[in-house]
């Protein structure tokens, strides 16, 4: 018998607040896509999105529907459909702030945020036109005499906290701990979020703490702020060990979403029928 109270998905997307800085997780990371069409029906707007590191059909999907503000991530791409055009286009028309980065400076912000500092130094990155652009970024000179290295510039990343982070996992045990496999940056994410909210599968009759090995590979409860079951919550996209990527329909928003009119077409099917 489970030992939490489960949220409804609709429920999870009202804590989704316009001007949000919501944590969207790679296409390999469980992502929430029926929690999406919910939230893109809801008409929420003005959403900054950090990726870690990049986002797919979910964010191509928030942008074309006018949900979008600001993008943070290192990549936005429909694999191996091409391009993600709703995100292509809003760049070049200006009507969405996009914050170039690397998959290390997204990790090391969030990883600032999970040891309450307020910046993480990197390096790798300096003299690159994603440096040159990041005004938000500083270098200073390393402080640490000990290095070995004379005037050795270190490049420092600010801490971000995320609002709200919402992802889809393949199960979760009776008491809220949720199965996240080898996907750590997920534990990433969710240590630097206010608020967190998980779409499953299914809801097992266990404690994963009870064994070794089930321990290990996954996020306490104590960090999940509701969780709801959403059968095929990540559809189409894939969750790994689970069922795979639904490439036929991934194509045929590919092709749909090369125009806004395509993809207002496409959607209105997608989020009604």
């Amino acid at each position: 018998m489970k030992q939490f109270d489960e949220l409804s998905l609709l429920e999870i997307v009202d804590e989704v607040k316009d001007g949000d800085l919501i944590g969207i997780p790679a296409d390999y990371s469980g992502v929430p896509m029926m929690f999406t069409k919910e939230l893109i029906k809801k008409g929420v707007k003005d959403l900054k999105l950090y990726c870690l590191p990049l986002t797919t059909i979910q964010g191509d999907m928030l942008i074309g529907s006018g949900c979008v503000s600001e993008i943070e991530a290192a990549a936005v791409t429909l694999g191996e459909f091409g391009l993600a055009p709703r995100f292509s286009e809003a760049v070049e028309a200006g009507h969405i702030l996009i914050k170039d980065s690397t998959c290390p400076a997204l990790h090391a912000q969030l990883q600032a945020t999970e040891k309450s500092v307020p910046f993480m130094p990197l390096r790798g990155v300096i003299g690159s036109d994603i440096q040159k652009y990041r005004k938000d970024w500083q270098v200073i000179e390393n402080p640490m005499k000990c290095s070995g290295h004379k005037n050795e510039p270190i490049l420092l990343l600010p801490a971000v906290q995320l609002d709200v982070l919402i992802f889809h996992a393949p199960c979760v045990d009776k008491n809220g701990n949720i199965q996240i496999g080898r996907r750590r940056e997920l534990a990433t994410l969710t240590h630097a979020s206010k608020k967190v909210f998980v779409t499953t599968e299914q809801i097992l009759d266990i404690d994963f703490f009870d064994n070794e090995l089930s321990a290990a590979t996954c996020l306490p409860a104590l960090y999940v702020d509701g969780i709801s079951v959403v059968e095929n919550g990540a559809w189409p996209c894939a969750l790994p060990g689970v069922y795979g990527q639904d490439n036929d329909e991934i194509k045929k928003y590919s092709i749909a979403a090369k125009t806004q009119k395509g993809f207002e077409e496409y959607m209105q099917n997608y989020l009604f029928n």
